[in-house]
């Protein structure tokens, strides 16, 4: 029946007051909600590039280039590798022939022994596709009587290339952070490419320089023949320089030496651990082959001394080496706590860019531009609201203006989703929530149709109105199933502008279900309790 049991209603009324409450900041500028008090909701909904002006980019890491590296890298760990073969000795030449690494060895009788050396160097990488099972990331062939090919598999150069764009979007989204704009939008676009938006940045050229900063990574030895501050005050000795430490407040400062003992490039990979004694937060990082016997080397003639590492001219940690660091993996302690072990690690690993950035495209969205897309969108929101809540009226009286007045607490509801989840707005966001309004005033349209169907075959008005919500719920729900299910995959497959579409859809359709079968359902039923009209007419 009609009936809304107390708890109903109540819960209700909660979510349409929570949002208007969340909804209410948009009302306000930045520094009218910076007066109010802490526990006071002052999230609004933030406009995108195409709302309020900004800058784009578009961006493509140089993949390739980071393969050949790698193949570098690989041709220099082969060698290392046939060079610890003795008893007898291999005798053998490395070179590099396009996307291979060949090896061509003095007596072919060596080839199983070689071949067997060199698979030690290969790992496992997870595969695309349905798959299940990881697959080497080295493929090993004979070459003639007296050669082997050694080259990456297509599963591993594809894990290159996702890991290369996904740790260049991470150190983009620091860099632009920087910059103190609110909610920049980065985004992948194909396997290679990154799209980035930062709303209310007008000049390109100083996001260009900020991308365009070399992040180096390197370890240094702290020179404790003074402290910091006297060689400030003083001269520092020759071959340090002072530097200051990350996130110390007052600021902290480090003598340390300016020869590194290794840079970034050899580092492979870092990770937040425990110790297993003290129970302590620590860094476990790995590093290549060539860099592994480096740090070997300067960590057993240095057991006991602090060394820095550096990031971009400061120093993120001094730790004291309290062993050697051989087989190329080791840990980093430093009284760390959790949050601090896990942000160490992240400057680790995304410390320096993977492979080059490259700007493909960019273009400046002015703020005039920006203020005519939010008037023309204003405009059509207007418009399309007004010519809905004026048919709703004249098409089903008293009943359309109650679904009007759930159409306002939609809208209401949308800004208040937009708002808590810190979503962007954008023009096609815009566009979603007109096709919302519809998609509510449809839902209220077959409702009000199943009441009239009812009416004219001689129902009495609660029967006609129970009958009506229930048949046209089924419908409703299969309409907003398919368009969910259709903003989801455009969410998953879409980018920037789409994504801004289907965010906006995706929320418009369950707040829509929600007014325009639950709201306007209590409204008519407090009417109908009020009035209890014997004929109804719709």
């Amino acid at each position: 029946m009609l009936r809304f049991p107390r708890w109903k209603i109540v819960l209700v009324a909660l979510i349409v007051a929570l949002g208007v409450i969340y909804a209410a900041p948009n009302l306000f500028s930045k520094d009218q909600l910076a007066d109010l008090p802490d526990w006071v909701p002052s999230s609004q909904i933030v406009l995108g590039l195409d709302l309020q002006g900004g800058s784009y980019l578009l961006l493509e890491v140089g993949t390739e280039e980071l393969v050949n590296e790698r193949l570098e890298a690989l041709r220099g760990d082969i060698r290392d590798n046939l060079r610890g073969l003795d008893d007898p000795r291999v005798l053998f030449r490395v070179r590099r022939d396009g996307q291979n690494v060949l090896v061509t060895l003095t007596d072919p009788s060596d080839r199983e022994r070689a071949m067997e050396s060199i698979s030690e160097l290969a790992s496992f990488v997870e595969t695309s596709g349905f798959s299940a099972l990881p697959e080497e990331d080295l493929v090993i062939t004979e070459q003639g009587e007296d050669g082997i090919a050694v080259t990456y598999s297509e599963a591993a150069r594809l894990s290159m290339s996702q890991a290369a764009v996904e740790q260049s979007i991470e150190i983009v989204r620091r860099r632009v952070d920087e910059l103190g704009t609110t909610e920049p939008s980065i985004q992948r676009q194909g396997e290679n490419r990154i799209v980035l938006e930062v709303p209310g940045l007008e000049d390109p050229e100083r996001l260009k320089d900020l991308l365009g900063k070399t992040a180096v990574l390197s370890f240094h030895l702290v020179d404790r023949s003074m402290s910091a501050q006297q060689a400030a005050q003083t001269r520092p000795p020759a071959g340090t320089q002072v530097l200051p430490l990350a996130n110390t407040e007052p600021a902290q400062h480090v003598l340390i030496e300016r020869r590194a003992l290794l840079s970034g490039e050899n580092l492979i990979d870092a990770a937040a651990s425990f110790d297993q004694q003290t129970n302590e937060p620590i860094v476990t990082f790995r590093l290549d082959s060539a860099g592994a016997r480096r740090f070997g080397d300067v960590t057993t003639e240095n057991v006991g001394q602090p060394f820095a590492i550096v990031l971009d001219g400061e120093v993120l940690s001094a730790p004291v080496i309290r062993e050697p660091i051989l087989g190329g993996s080791g840990q980093i302690s430093g009284g760390f706590s959790v949050k601090e072990a896990n942000d160490l690690a992240i400057l680790l690993r995304s410390g320096a860019l993977p492979a080059e950035l490259r700007i493909l495209e960019e273009r400046t969205v002015g703020p005039g531009l920006g203020a005519d897309s939010v008037r023309a969108g204003e405009i059509a929101a207007i418009i399309g609201f007004v010519a809905v809540i004026i048919y709703m009226g004249l098409s089903y009286g008293l009943f359309g203006w109650l679904a009007n007045l759930a159409l306002i607490c939609n809208i209401v509801l949308i800004a208040a989703a937009l708002s808590v989840l810190g979503a962007t707005l954008t023009l096609p966001g815009i566009a979603g929530i007109v096709l919302t309004i519809g998609m509510a005033v449809d839902a209220n349209v077959l409702i009000f149709e199943r009441i009239r169907e009812e009416l004219r075959n001689a129902k009495t008005p609660l029967i006609a109105i129970e009958n009506g919500y229930n048949r046209a719920l089924g419908t409703i729900l299969d309409a907003n199933i398919t368009t969910f299910i259709a903003a989801i995959i455009l969410f998953q497959l879409g980018a920037g502008p789409v994504r801004g579409f289907a965010v906006t859809l995706a929320i418009g359709v369950i707040t829509s279900v929600f007014t325009a079968f639950t709201l306007n359902r209590m409204f008519v039923s407090f009417w109908y309790q009020a009035r209890r009209p014997a004929k109804l007419v719709l």
